[in-house]
């Protein structure tokens, strides 16, 4: 255990926030859109602020390169010997700022903006995911200034192309496996329940996603000629997927819930209690009423059972005015959120074999994988997280929920697969953030009280058992 007092660092931080603030609008005001070419040299531009940076506050920083953007890697040379490692992870790359005309100021000239929780920054990146990187940078920071070290051994790996699916983590991983095991992975991605309420993320749900294609006759048909003697390739695909789901909104894949974890009894009681405002939560997407599986409640529904949705459905003569005809081809994009322990690549082979169950002879039907994800769930006995707890306990004066996360992080079973550990998802942004959309923020509050939690993490790691 470290000798080092947490007190004076985070004394540290709320003396200099500003400055951190100042800091953070400088990333912001790159606009590292890695899934744009034009954007490259800008992406880039990124990678090194964070190794400047890194360098400034006394790790050993460098810029590695992929087939793609550089991975950022960094290591505390005045690491303690014999306690815990935690290898932080992040990404400098955000998302397309589009549409432009939605946002009320240019996406990378950060603005602070007055809002219900105090004063908020507004632009692209600014919760996802450059203000939550910065939130641990400077609890790492903060230590070295406070302390000169750290209370424990600390890496650092930020990628460049997380929002075009980690192209090239996954090589680097494998490659530098060695280099980067750690006994956790620290992540800030995620959420909180409000923004007095911390959460530690324990479950993620993972993905299979799919084209169902199915074709007719061999081109498109008038409809007064063949009508009633035709296949119809939209008349079969919506067949099909209305069969999808039962009378109770259970998904009708045989052995589909064969592997389905469910949480443990305490973790869903301790659910129950979460001040989740339902009808809060449906309004904000212009709903009235939650629809799903039976006998299961919304935030179950969302973090512990799987789904399945039709993202996309065409076929046909779809324009203007009227066009008579009998289609030639019809598709869908189907995705699949799953919980542990499904498989993706098993369930996409449910799908296959339910399909052929049920096109009918008279069509040709071809399925087409576009990505899968892992399911997650994260020890909740570890001593990581406990530690997190007691972490988030000092700095927001409660115990934080454990929840889980409708969405998916595919990075988490990456890092499980080719690093052999855990991730503690230790998030601080709220649903109304905007991640991904027009006048993304985050919240000052939020932005402090998470460099606290980080601060405070540091110091209660030094106690877990690797």
């Amino acid at each position: 255990m470290s000798d080092l007092a947490v007190e004076p660092v985070l004394g540290f931080l709320e003396r200099n926030f500003d400055a951190s603030v100042a800091r953070l609008c400088d990333l912001l005001r790159i606009p590292s859109v890695g899934t744009d070419p034009a954007f490259a040299e800008d992406t880039r531009r990124a990678a090194l602020w964070l190794v400047e940076r890194l360098r400034a506050i006394g790790l050993r920083a460098e810029l590695r390169p992929t087939a793609g953007m550089p991975i950022v890697v960094a290591h505390d040379p005045d690491a303690p010997r014999g306690a815990p490692h935690l290898l932080y992870y992040g990404h400098y790359d955000v998302q397309p700022p589009d549409p432009l005309a939605e946002w009320v100021d240019p996406p990378f000239a950060p603005v602070i903006r007055e809002g219900p929780h105090g004063k908020r920054v507004v632009a692209r990146g600014a919760v996802d995911d450059k203000g939550q990187l910065m939130t641990w940078l400077e609890a790492i920071a903060a230590w070295k200034a406070v302390h000169g070290r750290l209370p424990v051994r600390v890496s650092v790996l930020v990628e460049g192309e997380e929002e075009s699916a980690s192209a090239n983590l996954e090589p680097f991983l494998r490659a530098n496996a060695e280099e980067l095991r750690a006994d956790v992975c620290v992540i800030s991605d995620t959420g909180m329940l409000g923004v007095d309420e911390p959460a530690i993320t324990i479950m993620l749900r993972g993905i299979a996603y799919c084209e169902l294609r199915v074709r007719g006759p061999s081109r498109d048909l008038h409809s007064g000629m063949y009508g009633g003697a035709a296949p119809n390739p939209i008349h079969a695909l919506c067949r099909f997927l209305a069969a999808l789901h039962d009378e109770e909104g259970r998904i009708a894949l045989p052995g589909f819930y064969a592997r389905v974890v469910e949480p443990e009894p305490e973790i869903r009681a301790q659910w129950t209690r979460i001040p989740f405002d339902e009808k809060g939560f449906l309004e904000s997407a212009g709903l009235a009423r939650a629809v799903g599986e039976a006998g299961r409640s919304t935030l179950e529904r969302l973090w512990a059972r799987p789904s399945c949705d039709v993202n996309g459905i065409w076929g046909g003569y779809t324009g203007e005015g009227s066009k008579t005809v009998i289609p030639a081809r019809a598709a869908a994009k189907l995705s699949f959120r799953l919980v542990p322990d499904q498989d993706p690549q098993e369930v996409i082979e449910q799908l296959r074999a339910f399909l052929a169950a049920r096109i009918p002879p008279d069509y040709h039907w071809e399925l087409v994988p576009m990505g899968t994800g892992r399911p997650i769930r994260v020890p909740a006995d570890s001593s990581f997280v406990a530690a997190a707890r007691r972490a988030l306990a000092r700095v927001f004066g409660k115990e934080p929920a454990l929840v889980g996360c409708g969405g998916s992080i595919p990075v988490v079973a990456t890092i499980k697969e080719r690093l052999g550990m855990d991730s503690l998802l230790l998030g601080f942004g709220l649903d109304d953030d905007r991640p991904h959309g027009p006048n993304e923020k985050f919240e000052l509050l939020c932005y402090l009280r998470g460099q606290l939690a980080h601060a405070a993490l540091l110091a209660e790691a030094a106690r877990a058992r690797a």
